[in-house]
Order: C-alpha cells, then sequence, then structure tokens
C-alpha cells in the first residue's frame, strides 16, 4: 500500500546523519563516555601488562628511585676528576655496602623482636577484652589471629629460603637487575636528552624531555624527603620507647622506618603496634604515654619535616596518595603500596607539565 502526499507537501526525506539528530548535550555526553570507556580500556591494559611483566617493570621502577636518590653524586664526583663510569661504579658499591648493612639492620632488630612483639600483641588483646566487651572481644580475636599468622608467615618465609629457590631466586635476579639498570642510569642518563631528540622532531622531543625531567625529580625528591623522614621518624619513636622500657623498641623503631614509605598506611600500623606493645608489658599509663610519643613525632613531621625536607615536587592531596596507595596494593600487593606514591606523583609531573603548567621546586 503506497502512502500519497497531498498536493502541497513539498517534506523532503531526513538525511541527516543518526548522532545529529540528538540534541547537544546529549551528543556531548556521548563523546565524552566514549572517551572515558576508552581511556580505562588503554590504562587497564598497560596496568595488565606492566604487572605481567613485573619481573622487569618492578627492577625499572626500582632502580628509577635508586637512581634519583643516588644522581647527585655522580655529578660531585665529575667534577672532581674521576670519570663518569668510575663515579658510577663507586656510586653503586657505596649503595650495595650502605643497602646490604641497613636491610641487615632491619632484619636483624625484626628477627630478635619479633617474638617479643608476637606475644605481646595476644596480651594487649585480653587487656582490651577486659575493659571494652564485646568490642574488646573482637580486637582480641583479631590479635591472636594476627599471632598465628605472624608465626605462619615467618615460617613459610623460612621453608621457602630454606627448601624452595624460586623466589630467592626472583630476588636475586631483580636486586642484580636493578643494580646493573641504576649503573647505566647514573652513567648515561645525561645523554638521555640527545636520545629523545635523535628520535623525535623539534618541539615534541623539548616536551618529552622536560616530562621525563618532572617526573625525575618527583621521584628524587620523594626517595630523598621519605628517607629522612623516615630516619627521623624511627629513630624518635625508638628512643622515646627505649625510655619507656617497652620491649623490642629497636623492631619497632625498624617498622617506623619501612612504614614511612607508605605514607599513612604505614605510620598508623607502625604506631598502632607499637602502643599494642607497650599496652601489654606496662599497662594503660605505658601505653598512653607511647601514643604520646608517636603522636608527638607524627605532628612535627607533618608541619614541621613535610614542608621543610619533602620537595614540593611530590605535594599530592592527601586523598590522591590515599587511593594511590590502595590501588598499589590491590594492584601488585605490598611492593606495589611501596611504589604507588612516588609513580603517581612523577604521573602528576607529566600532567603539569603537558597542561602546561609553571614549574615547582628545584
Amino acid at each position: 500500500m503506497t502512502v500519497e502526499r497531498a498536493p502541497g507537501d513539498q517534506r523532503r526525506p531526513d538525511r541527516r546523519r543518526p548522532y545529529l539528530m540528538l540534541p547537544p548535550a546529549l551528543r556531548q555526553a556521548a563523546a565524552w563516555s566514549a572517551a572515558v570507556i576508552l581511556l580505562i580500556a588503554v590504562a587497564s591494559l598497560v596496568v595488565f601488562a606492566l604487572v605481567e611483566l613485573r619481573a622487569a617493570t618492578v627492577p625499572f621502577v626500582v632502580a628509577l628511585l635508586g637512581a634519583s636518590l643516588l644522581y647527585p653524586v655522580v655529578p660531585w664526583l665529575v667534577r672532581r676528576g674521576v670519570g663518569r663510569g668510575l663515579a658510577a661504579g663507586l656510586t653503586c658499591i657505596v649503595l650495595v655496602v650502605a643497602g646490604g648493612g641497613v636491610i641487615a639492620l632491619l632484619v636483624n632488630s625484626l628477627v630478635h623482636s619479633a617474638p617479643q612483639i608476637a606475644e605481646a600483641l595476644p596480651a594487649a588483646g585480653r587487656r582490651l577484652e577486659q575493659w571494652l566487651g564485646p568490642l574488646g572481644h573482637k580486637i582480641q580475636h583479631a590479635l591472636s589471629n594476627a599471632k598465628g599468622e605472624t608465626n605462619s608467615l615467618v615460617s613459610t618465609l623460612t621453608n621457602s629460603v630454606l627448601s624452595g629457590l624460586g623466589l630467592l631466586t626472583q630476588l636475586i635476579t631483580g636486586a642484580v637487575l636493578s643494580l646493573a639498570l641504576v649503573f647505566f642510569f647514573l652513567r648515561d642518563g645525561h645523554r638521555t636528552g640527545d636520545a629523545i631528540r635523535s628520535y623525535l622532531p623539534g618541539r615534541g622531543a623539548e616536551t618529552v624531555i622536560a616530562c621525563a625531567e618532572r617526573a625525575f625529580d618527583a621521584m628524587a625528591g620523594f626517595m630523598r624527603g621519605t628517607t629522612l623522614i623516615a630516619l627521623i621518624d624511627a629513630t624518635f619513636i625508638t628512643i622515646g620507647l627505649l625510655a619507656l622500657g617497652v620491649p623490642g623498641a629497636a623492631g619497632l623503631g625498624a617498622l617506623v622506618f619501612m612504614g614511612a614509605y607508605i605514607p599513612f598506611v604505614g605510620a598508623f600500623l607502625s604506631g598502632t603496634v607499637a602502643v599494642l606493645v607497650a599496652l601489654a608489658d606496662g599497662g594503660l599509663g605505658t601505653a598512653l604515654w607511647a601514643l604520646g610519643v608517636v603522636l608527638a613525632v607524627q605532628m612535627i613531621e607533618g608541619n614541621v619535616l613535610q614542608p621543610v625536607i619533602q620537595s614540593r615536587t611530590v605535594e599530592l592531596h592527601p586523598a590522591t596518595i590515599m587511593v594511590a596507595v590502595v590501588a598499589g596494593s590491590g594492584i601488585a600487593g605490598i611492593i606495589g603500596a611501596l611504589l604507588a606514591v612516588p609513580v603517581c606523583a612523577a604521573v602528576a609531573g607529566v600532567v603539569s607539565v603537558l597542561r602546561g603548567l609553571p614549574e615547582q621546586g628545584a
């Protein structure tokens, strides 16, 4: 059946593209949605590739952090007549000696203090159970499980080291690769700009170089500032715990030092363990004094040390830091939590360069 048009009906068929028939606001929303979905898909693929290749990506990031921490040493030696290759080699030797010494000290402190800390946690739980009733019972149950999980973890790690060489081999391989990359970064880092210019045209090369320099500065600021702040925090908290007679003070100080590299979460967990150990050993009075020491050190860190020591290149909003730590731990566990903030700071620096914001800091 055909539809006859009236003699005066001159309407033409609508030949517009379908999306032009939508309201402008809806078209913009659809375009932004497609862009966001595409961005999330690409980011997910990149993260998946990095996680799958973590045997290479983790040593690479660790080497970048180590090189950013030690890079000023090489120009200082070169200005005094030392060859760049020799200067990089000497710096790596110092890194191995210093890093080995620090790791040995931390491990020794934790090993000798772990039994005392493990025994103190259930004791603190029993005290809380008496004071807080049902809520304290839940806390006591959690702390008792923490002791069992700690003992199980120690046993598992010991058995892995003694009988299984897979994890140990991966750690040694990653450490050797990281050290080799640190050497090459220190020796040839000054040639990065020329290498980029040889592959990219003029303006694009300068943009990439500016992004790389800003990201490297952010990592350097994080590593130098965090290491110094962690050392100061651990020293003063250890002194305070020793003055209070808290058992395992050296191991608790080691936990504080390592926890400083995981913002907010590390400080909270290490401080909580210190207070619980003080509660189990000396009662409520000692626990309150230990809490006061921890809070005083954290307040000094937040109001004095962070603004003075920490580079402005790693200024991130606390919410950004929390999300980065949680996301990093969800992607790669404790390694992801440790690397999340410096990587996030580097990305923020790159974004600021791409947006044309003025540089901040050194």
